[in-house]
């Protein structure tokens, strides 16, 4: 898949360490192609106040868009700070 820079992206899996979950909404703020790799992007997840959360360099087979049937949710992050 091709994303274009900053349009919604959602994440497919768990990254704990950066208090990211499946599900979790980002978006793109570089592409990064690279000979022979797949391509990568930056993105930036915030939360619902408009803070970063946090900013990975991920595969695309990490991330899909997003579709009608999404919506957002909210979740207890209390315990990850």
């Amino acid at each position: 898949m091709d994303y274009e820079l900053y349009s919604d992206v959602i994440l497919l899996g768990d990254i704990p360490e950066a208090g990211l979950y499946a599900g979790d909404i980002g978006t793109v703020v570089e592409k990064h192609n690279v000979a022979e790799l797949e391509t990568g992007y930056s993105v930036e997840f915030f939360d619902r106040l408009g803070n970063t959360v946090a900013v990975m360099t991920l595969p695309a087979s990490s991330l899909r868009s997003p579709t009608h049937a999404d919506r957002p949710t909210v979740r207890d992050c209390m315990s990850d700070l």
